[in-house]
């Protein structure tokens, strides 16, 4: 890799991760579950390119960081599942106390 192309791909990365931040910081609450049902589709689908690549066989690097790669991918998808349910159970009304007290009476 040459030196120029090393220095663009660092800026294109600094940019991203910058403009991400102030893209993800600027969501109101009421879409961060949306938000987060997105972004583990594309987990997902970083999963399924580090399947393909762990098991491509093109050297033992290559394998190795498919490896890696997979367990970071599951790791995040698995994980963003969870924070989606959490965040999901918060909107979900309680039972009401009239409600409870019917149900034990019966």
């Amino acid at each position: 890799m040459s030196h120029e192309s090393l220095i663009a791909a660092l800026y294109v990365f600094v940019l991203a991760a910058f403009i991400g931040y102030q893209v993800i910081s600027r969501v109101p609450p009421l879409l961060h579950t949306p938000l987060m049902s997105a972004t583990n589709a594309i987990s997902g689908i970083s999963l399924v390119g580090s399947i393909v690549t762990a098991g491509a066989h093109y050297n033992t690097v290559s394998t190795v960081l498919g490896f890696i790669a997979v367990v970071c991918s599951t790791t995040n998808v698995v994980g963003g599942f969870v924070i989606t349910d959490r965040m999901l159970r918060m909107f979900k009304r309680k039972p009401s106390e009239k409600k409870l007290a019917a149900d034990e009476r019966r």
